[in-house]
């Protein structure tokens, strides 16, 4: 297990120079959100650029994981949309699979994704047949690709727990899909102990983001200004054998980019012993 940072923190940063920050602080790996700024898709430059990421993170000596959660990307009106619940997926179905090209060019542990939020007024078991098909093409393509896909469970998500994601793996055959657990959504719906969560989902766990937060409001939070008690997280995922990233997910603490991702690395690297 190692310390990581995701580059939605750092959002106006150039993504090179983001990276260099990171390793200078001392994390070990870069969550790279793609976004306008990073990895953007119809950037025409784009293969020279994924190369040289790759190389740096290479030389720099650190992990990477693929995060998709930038909200604008796709639609410039509609936060986070298309998703795999919507009537028309496509455009998300193409951009998981680019993300899924960039993970396996960069050597990624992952891609990480959601579900979506149902904005349509289908029911719960149309929206979740919607996104049983779209993640199946994914899921195919990932395999081809070999690379892992991990989905993360999201506050005011089709799922928005672990409990929502148990339920729509008792439904779906997938096998292949992992798992992203964010600890502050954990204690943002009430979900635990945590330690417990954990240890529960350790066999199907492919990348965790960290950040404090103030229950029940999702609002990602520097650490000393939330409720978590991070001890008992660092216990549970050293005992759960988990080797991949904890990547602290500031994403609105970019106008103080390089402060807060040196004051995070300070409070986090305390519990080193348990790495």
């Amino acid at each position: 297990m190692f310390l990581g940072y995701n580059t939605n923190g750092m959002a106006h940063h150039d993504l090179f120079e983001a990276v260099g920050l990171m390793s200078e602080i001392g994390y070990r790996g870069a969550a790279i959100t793609i976004d306008h700024g990073a990895l953007w898709p119809r950037d025409k430059g784009i293969g020279k650029k994924i190369v040289r990421l790759k190389n740096i993170l290479r030389d720099l000596g650190m992990r990477s994981t693929i995060e998709t959660g930038a909200r604008f990307l796709l639609d410039p009106r509609v936060k986070h949309e298309p998703t795999l619940v919507s009537a028309d997926p496509r455009r998300r179905i193409e951009f998981y699979k680019y993300a899924i090209d960039c993970a396996a060019e960069l050597g990624s542990d992952c891609v990480s994704l959601w579900s979506g939020t149902v904005r349509d007024g289908v029911s719960s078991d149309e929206a979740e047949k919607r996104l049983a098909r779209g993640l199946g093409e994914v899921l195919d393509y990932a395999a081809g690709q070999g690379v892992v896909v991990a989905l993360e469970p999201e506050p005011g998500m089709l799922i928005d727990s672990t409990g929502r994601f148990e339920d729509f793996l008792k439904h779906n055959d997938m096998l292949q899909l992992r798992l992203t657990l964010d600890i502050g959504h954990l204690h943002c719906q009430g979900e635990g102990p945590i330690a417990e969560i954990i240890s529960r989902w350790a066999g199907r766990l492919a990348n965790v983001h960290v950040e404090d937060m103030k229950a029940p409001v999702h609002e990602h939070l520097m650490f000393g200004e939330g409720e978590i008690d991070f001890p008992p997280v660092f216990t549970a995922l050293a005992e759960s054998g988990y080797t991949g990233g904890l990547y602290v997910e500031l994403n609105r603490h970019s106008h103080e980019a390089h402060q807060a991702a040196k004051k995070a690395f300070d409070f986090l690297n305390r519990f080193s012993t348990k790495m």
